[in-house]
């Protein structure tokens, strides 16, 4: 292979060091430290930190915001496949059922892998902006359901800038905002991905461990999303539950 630069005996080893200590944050959670993995590894704390530190610099791991550990970044959450790829036959009647009692878009994604994923994005509308979604979440309906899964949705959120004028960027207010996602199971977001257009979210969880495995959402004009929409909202929440047992 023209062009190719042979290993050498080391770099073998400082893969699998690396993909070692990817492991043990994955098996321990958010929060893990630099020497609780150096203990757990037998690796020398200088070769733990220096992993560490190209793990960062290349997005598959992140610094909590105030130091005390790691989490997954963005690429780790990329390495794993999603276990969907498609609907049966009774959840995509579900969704196409939901369609017909709304003029606005319904989209449902599945969340079970740790990031958005568009399993049946409507048709007749324009889906979210998959690289937008995946980098911005903290700005989606769909993205704060997963972020209010979290531990620390800092951990999870690299690039927090603006992509409207109506975009919350807010560390304090977004938390506040992500509380509330997490007690009610329904998130929100009016033209702060988009000027012209709001979303509506509601979590579809496992109906025996609840865990978070899908979202399913409406998207219409920024305007009618802020509207209370109780009525709209608790028709996305029945058919959500009509769901659960199909996707989990």
């Amino acid at each position: 292979m023209t062009g190719a630069v042979p290993l050498s005996g080391r770099q073998p080893k400082a893969v699998r060091s690396a993909l070692r200590v990817l492991e043990e944050v994955v098996e321990r959670g958010s929060g893990v430290t630099a020497k609780e993995i150096s203990t757990a590894l037998a690796l020398p704390q200088a070769t733990t930190y220096r992993i560490l530190n190209l793990l960062v610099a290349e997005e598959y791991l992140v610094r909590l915001p105030d130091l005390s550990g790691f989490a997954l970044g963005l690429r780790a959450a990329r390495l794993s496949v999603p276990v969907m790829t498609g609907l049966n036959t009774a959840a995509r009647a579900v969704v196409a059922h939901m369609r017909t009692q709304t003029r606005w878009a319904v989209h449902l994604a599945y969340l079970g892998t740790g990031q958005v994923s568009l399993i049946d994005a409507d048709p007749d509308h324009p889906p979210p902006d998959a690289e937008l979604l995946a980098r911005h979440p903290y700005a989606y309906a769909l993205g704060r359901l997963l972020l209010a899964e979290q531990q620390d949705w800092r951990a999870g959120v690299r690039d927090m800038r603006s992509l409207t004028q109506h975009t919350l960027t807010s560390e304090a207010a977004l938390d506040l905002v992500l509380r509330r996602v997490a007690s009610e199971g329904v998130a929100r977001q009016c033209g702060e991905a988009r000027e012209d257009r709001g979303c509506i979210a509601v979590a579809i969880r496992a109906p025996g461990d609840h865990r978070l495995v899908a979202g399913f959402a409406v998207a219409g004009p920024a305007m009618r999303v802020a509207e209370p929409n109780e009525e709209i909202i608790e028709v996305l929440r029945q058919h959500a539950e009509r769901l659960s047992p199909l996707l989990a």
